[in-house]
């Protein structure tokens, strides 16, 4: 895509975590690279390197040890109203139903859901495929359901940027292969600046954009490579010579070659 002014921007980031009576945890080191508007960014690399935290940094939940973090080019210094966030599992609350979880941040932010709000989450609730489950409790709910309706309460203060921290890892491999597909077809529906975090080379490339590959700890920038794959993605798209030529690429980065 053309690069225009970008909506995330890391300069030189560093982050080091310490603790008392502990040796600091440099856990990222340098970190540059920008995201532009509604880019679709895939952040692979090892358990351990970082990925996690850059999404924190981003929703502004901590603070980088130094160097530059800006959203829409100011920097970030606390959480922002225009990010959604969807978490490895839902967080879902079981005493409500599944309106009432999609519904749950405009309670908790003004005390209160008004006709409009609900109707907002009803086709929130459509879009991610669950318009007929608004009434059922939690439990009742496959775990690829829960994340539906994670994605739909992440989605109801229309957020410019969607993080999201390894949102499919919890679930069978079946249904991860279908809600990456879901996940693409809502994108395309309702285009968001996403953030994805995963350990999955097949899922990363076949979602993003670009895809950020990041060494072990202290997590540095090893690579960052663009996808040579068509839009919309489909079934197809799993079997062109491309998509396995750049996954076996990166296989190649993450378990043969240190960084220097």
């Amino acid at each position: 895509m053309p690069r225009t002014s970008p909506v995330i921007r890391f300069a030189d980031l560093n982050q080091t975590f310490v603790k008392r009576g502990q040796e600091p945890v440099v856990a990222l080191d340098g970190v540059t690279f920008d995201v532009q508007r509604h880019e679709f960014i895939s952040v692979l690399g090892p358990s351990g390197c970082g990925k996690s935290t850059l999404l924190r940094l981003i929703a502004g939940l901590i603070k980088p040890t130094s160097g530059t973090l800006e959203i829409f080019g100011l920097p970030v210094t606390e959480p922002r109203q225009d990010i959604g966030i969807v978490f490895q599992r839902p967080t879902l609350l079981p005493w409500f139903d599944v309106l009432g979880n999609v519904t749950f941040p405009m309670r908790h932010k003004y005390g209160r859901v008004t006709p409009q709000e609900r109707e907002r989450a009803q086709g929130l609730l459509s879009l991610v495929g669950l318009a007929d489950f608004a009434g059922k409790q939690i439990d009742e709910l496959s775990g690829g359901m829960q994340q539906r309706v994670a994605i739909a309460r992440a989605l109801l203060l229309d957020p410019d940027i969607l993080l999201m921290d390894e949102p499919f890892s919890a679930l069978d491999a079946l249904t991860r292969d279908e809600m990456s597909f879901e996940l693409l077809r809502i994108w395309a529906d309702r285009p968001k600046t996403v953030l994805f975090i995963t350990h999955s080379i097949p899922e990363a490339v076949l979602l993003a954009d670009r895809v950020v590959v990041m060494s072990a700890r202290p997590g540095r920038i090893r690579e960052i490579l663009e996808v040579p794959l068509a839009r919309p993605r489909t079934l197809a798209s799993l079997s062109d010579p491309a998509f396995h030529e750049l996954a076996n690429h990166i296989r190649s980065q993450l378990f043969t070659h240190p960084v220097a």
